[in-house]
């Protein structure tokens, strides 16, 4: 195995709300075209022998449109287990409902994790109404993926179509840290304009790691690449946000990085593997 994406978004049905908003994103991205199928994601995946972490993101309450839904995440995941695990996406704002359907979603559907976008999702983590579902994670025993930063979701539109950037804030994740120690929190991308308070909270917090999908190593910051290199290099993971940005275009610039061998191969494997306990 070559490597582990920890950040995949499954390709949505044709003609699905979500669909058209990995389209809107790929213009953003510069992405040349978008894999039609999870098919071609597979193919993909296995042609580059890079093993992958796959989900959806539901965001019912705030977008009004519907989710694809953990059922057909974990479909694919039964289609190709030689190639990616699941991670399920709850509706935080749906509260108890969002609880029992993420209980469902690892203990019926045999999904590994839960994956939020706060920004999209339109809550702060450490709101305390939400922390039954912090408390559900730690019971099931599975890590969190929570986007921070900006994103490209809605990204070059008006108002950026709506969404606001303050949800995102990696702080919010280190109250979350605090109060669930024993809940594996990997903040998603890097945390631009947030950066440094992001290294922070993964310095200060064990239980925080964070992936570098998002974003193409070139446009890293010289203190994002120096951590990693060094005190972070045991918490930090490989993740493309495919379909929008692809593993391959991601794994050539980072092989320009000036990063130790012994730290590249942790970034692209070891480090998820222990995480994920694959």
């Amino acid at each position: 195995m070559r490597a582990i994406d920890i950040h995949i978004h499954v390709p949505e049905p044709p003609g699905d709300s979500g669909a058209e908003e990995q389209r809107r994103m790929a213009g953003y991205f510069k992405a040349a075209s978008l894999p039609q199928s999870p098919e071609e994601m597979y193919e993909k995946y296995k042609a580059l022998d890079i093993f992958g972490v796959i989900f959806s993101v539901d965001s019912e309450t705030r977008s009004g449109d519907r989710y694809v839904g953990n059922d057909y995440v974990a479909e694919v995941v039964r289609k190709y287990p030689d190639q990616f695990i699941g991670f399920a996406s709850v509706d935080p704002w749906k509260g108890a409902i969002a609880a029992r359907e993420l209980e469902r979603a690892v203990k019926e559907l045999g999904l590994r994790g839960l994956k939020l976008h706060p920004t999209a999702q339109a809550f702060f983590p450490n709101d305390t109404r939400f922390y039954p579902l912090w408390e559900k994670c730690v019971e099931l025993g599975i890590p969190l993926i929570s986007h921070t930063g900006q994103t490209g979701v809605g990204a070059g539109t008006p108002g950026g179509g709506g969404l606001k950037l303050k949800y995102a804030h990696p702080l919010h994740l280190d109250d979350v840290a605090a109060d669930f120690p024993d809940l594996k929190i990997i903040m998603a991308h890097p945390a631009v304009p947030w950066q440094e308070e992001q290294l922070a909270v993964a310095m200060h917090k064990a239980n925080v790691y964070i992936d570098l999908s998002g974003w193409s190593p070139k446009y890293f910051r010289p203190v994002l690449v120096q951590y990693a290199n060094s005190l972070l290099q045991d918490k930090v993971l490989f993740g493309s946000d495919y379909p929008v940005l692809q593993p391959d275009r991601w794994l050539k610039d980072f092989e320009a990085l000036e990063i130790k061998e012994e730290v590249r191969r942790k970034i692209l494997l070891e480090n998820a593997r222990k995480l994920l306990k694959l």
